[in-house]
């Protein structure tokens, strides 16, 4: 099989190398990928839907995977299916369940999914004076793609002024914030569970726990994520249940009663509260850095569950017993200003985890830091503070200029 995997973060790397395992498997390309796919695959730098379509056809894909969520934003999956090219993914309008948070709202009020009571605003004058009544801590969403950063908890009515003027006035996230989402702040843990769809019935994976704050002890702003563990170490078989019941069983209803069939992967974004588990938002893609934990996890054989999937078969998804645990290493300044191009050394010496690049290049014979999340170093163990050690001991041993990274990921 010749295979296309588009992106070129940590969860394409972690995808890729699952997938170099299996001898089917016989060339991955990757758009536009990283130093750990270059060294698996080819990187080819495309980035327009029809510069992939016509790549897919002349090189014959057999399958394209794609990681980030504005392609099939975009409507890849709609392009590709024109042409007979298979996508493991939804259809642009599945996909506006993450491209729009207002979209997804109202999917959600109307199948009586468990989620916090909200109200979507397309003036800023209505939204200003919506403010002025509630309760808070307040939250305010920005309705479009925002790259994980477009949700800001207010703890007074001026936070929420200044935050709400920055995403309608200021447009700090362009277009993605001219509609915004207002919800009442729900206190809790998150949990992320990434769910496989065959297009009739839902598989859900483990639940894993995502570190999304910049700083040690959840401080500091919102980022795409700087590690993550799995299974999550305060998700229950009670949560578990509450979920499936609340969440994940009207979820497939509206799914069906909306024409939403699709094969490819549904992401839930928990909250859990003392009164159960809310839906958050939905990604319509594998999350980063979840994957990159799950991969470790599996046990299944990563083609057999996707080419299932793709032929409506039921899945039997198993885990191993273990823990797993991801570091993000982050250049200076992540998630606002950085900067990039800095030499990455000391690779040679992770000797107990798995390094995944994701914003990093080959230059020549060196590997430069290129992105935000630059690499992720991954373990399992019996226990989360055996994978721990092995993530901790590995990453002081690997530097780059003013990279940092988290030192309570796997601590609770």
């Amino acid at each position: 099989m010749r295979i296309l995997i588009i992106g070129e973060g940590g969860r394409e790397s972690a995808l890729a190398a699952k997938l170099q395992k299996d001898s089917r498997v016989t060339k991955m390309f990757f758009a536009n990928g990283n130093a750990t796919t270059d060294a698996i695959g080819k990187n080819v730098h495309l980035s327009e839907i029809k510069e992939l379509r016509d790549f897919a056809i002349k090189e014959k894909v057999d399958l394209t995977i794609v990681g980030p969520e504005a392609p099939l934003v975009a409507g890849l999956k709609d392009e590709f299916k024109k042409h007979d090219l298979k996508v493991f993914g939804p259809t642009q309008k599945v996909a506006s369940l993450e491209g729009s948070k207002a979209f997804s709202k109202k999917f959600m009020q109307t199948y009586d999914i468990k989620t916090a009571k909200a109200v979507v605003f397309d003036a800023y004058n209505d939204a200003k004076e919506y403010i002025q009544t509630q309760q808070y801590p307040l939250v305010v969403k920005a309705s479009g793609l925002a790259g994980g950063k477009g949700v800001v908890i207010c703890e007074t009515l001026e936070e929420a002024e200044a935050t709400i003027h920055d995403f309608m006035i200021r447009r700090v996230f362009g277009d993605a914030g001219i509609r915004i989402v207002i919800e009442e702040y729900l206190q809790g843990f998150e949990a992320s569970i990434i769910a496989f769809s065959n297009g009739e019935k839902i598989f859900p994976c483990i639940a894993a726990k995502d570190y999304k704050k910049a700083g040690k002890g959840d401080t500091g702003p919102n980022t795409g994520g700087m590690g993550t563990v799995a299974p999550s170490p305060e998700f229950t078989q009670e949560h578990y249940a509450d979920f499936e019941k609340n969440i994940l069983e009207p979820t497939l209803k509206g799914l069906k009663g909306e024409g939403f069939s699709f094969k490819g992967i549904i992401f839930f974004g928990l909250m859990v509260t003392k009164n159960g588990a809310y839906l958050l938002e939905y990604n319509m893609r594998f999350g980063d850095p979840e994957t990159q934990v799950l991969m470790a996890l599996m046990e299944n054989n990563l083609l057999d569950v996707i080419q299932d999937c793709m032929n409506g078969k039921d899945l039997e998804l198993k885990f191993k017993d273990e823990k797993a645990v991801c570091l993000v290493m982050c250049s200076g300044g992540y998630p606002r200003n950085f900067e990039t191009g800095f030499e990455i050394v000391g690779e040679d010496k992770v000797k107990h985890s798995q390094l995944l690049y994701a914003g990093a290049v080959k230059r020549g014979d060196t590997v430069v830091s290129n992105g935000g999340r630059v690499l992720n170093i991954v373990a399992t163990g019996a226990t989360y503070e055996d994978a721990r050690k092995k993530v901790y001991e590995d990453a002081s041993h690997v530097h780059f200029d003013y990279g940092f990274y988290r030192e309570d990921i796997g601590k609770f």
